[in-house]
């Protein structure tokens, strides 16, 4: 048993980074995992080592300075606010902002306001945005007694995804026939002249409306039941994953992450807030698999069973994800067992164990170069 408890290890952490920017790297814009990280060990049990993680994650690469504050947004005047969505060097304005509005009410109360401000742009950072808004959330209804430094980390979590807003072409709803399932089945996947480069998905991304299939597969999810529809789509993503050993791993576990983090927000949120966020969350889904794939390659099949055998138990997993290191396996291992215990089927372990081959550990220098999209 961890002799640091949830509580003091995500605060501990969360003070040894305060002093990091959003994001990270030379040459480069990578979201900061940090404090993702940091909660997730914290989460898996690993309380005592979150401390020592953290200063490892800090060498691995440097981080930019943090965003100073210039002109101030107001939150009751739309024309102020609204033109600094997807405005990232407005990103101390946002964090000032979320700073105020916290201070004022209740965070529940600014989470129900902004949600809905802010789904829209569900894509920003590579869905950075709400899965450390997520976290955060964890956090402070994860303590009877949450920190001021555990209110100001949902801040900076809101302006992330504020700063990083990224509006798709097109809009999802979820009126069609579908089932999750068949609706990933029937996407058209567009081939690639040579191999697929993160260059290649940024192309891609910039040209979602030109991809046959894309816009048409906004339509084509049929209305589900929040909880259940979430599961079919980390499991869904999960498979996607396993089935795509030619692709790099980091973008696709996303698939998974971004709608494991919505069910840790689903139970503050207003019942009328679901639909949209599902649908967006289809559309995120629409757009990682053409920007990312080129085929179905092995998805929904077998063949990952041969090249993930021996999947160890969550235990192990647990304990593998915190001595490789890298953020995103520590992320993506605790979204697969927590989605797992909900739902008991063996491609979650699969691609969590499978992630932990395929990335670089940390203290090797990790895989972020390869990322893109700000991963």
């Amino acid at each position: 048993m961890p002799t640091t408890g949830y509580r003091d290890a995500v605060n501990d952490a969360l003070e040894r980074l305060t002093d990091l920017g959003y994001e990270r790297g030379q040459g480069v814009d990578l979201a900061n995992h940090g404090p993702m990280g940091a909660e997730a060990l914290a989460v898996l049990g690993h309380g005592d080592e979150v401390a020592r993680w953290v200063e490892r994650y800090r060498r691995a690469m440097d981080h930019h300075e943090p965003p100073a504050a210039r002109f101030a947004l107001d939150p009751a005047d739309e024309s102020s606010w609204r033109p600094a969505l997807g405005a990232f060097h407005r990103a101390g304005d946002w964090e000032a902002l979320f700073r105020r509005e916290l201070a004022e009410a209740h965070w529940r109360v600014v989470l129900v306001r902004w949600w809905p401000r802010l789904i829209t742009g569900l894509f920003a950072g590579l869905t950075h945005g709400v899965i450390r808004t997520a976290h955060a959330v964890r956090g402070l209804y994860g303590v009877p007694d949450p920190t001021g430094l555990q209110i100001d980390e949902l801040a900076k979590g809101l302006a992330y995804w504020a700063a990083r807003w990224t509006e798709l072409p097109g809009r999802a709803r979820l009126r069609g026939s579908y089932e999750l399932a068949a609706a990933v089945a029937a996407l058209p996947r567009a081939p690639e002249d040579g191999p697929m480069g993160p260059h290649v998905a940024q192309r891609r991304l910039k040209a979602l409306d030109e991809i046959p299939g894309y816009q048409e597969a906004l339509d084509w999810l049929a209305p589900e039941q929040a909880p259940r529809l979430l599961s079919e789509m980390t499991l869904r993503f999960a498979d996607v994953s396993l089935g795509h050993p030619e692709v790099f791993p980091v973008p696709l576990i996303h698939g998974v992450t971004a709608p494991a983090a919505v069910r840790l927000v689903l139970p503050h949120l207003p019942h009328e807030l679901y639909e949209p966020t599902l649908a967006a969350l289809w559309q995120v889904h629409t757009a990682f698999l053409l920007a990312f794939t080129t085929d179905r390659r092995d998805e929904d099949g077998p063949a990952w069973r041969e090249r993930v055998p021996d999947v160890p138990p969550a235990a192990e997993l647990s304990a593998r994800a915190l001595e490789h290191g890298d953020e995103h396996v520590i992320k993506f291992t605790e979204a697969c067992l927590r989605e797992y215990a909900l739902r008991p089927d063996p491609r979650y372990p699969a691609a969590a164990f499978a992630a932990q081959q395929r990335i670089t550990p940390l203290d090797e220098g990790g895989g972020v170069s390869q990322i893109g999209a700000r991963g």
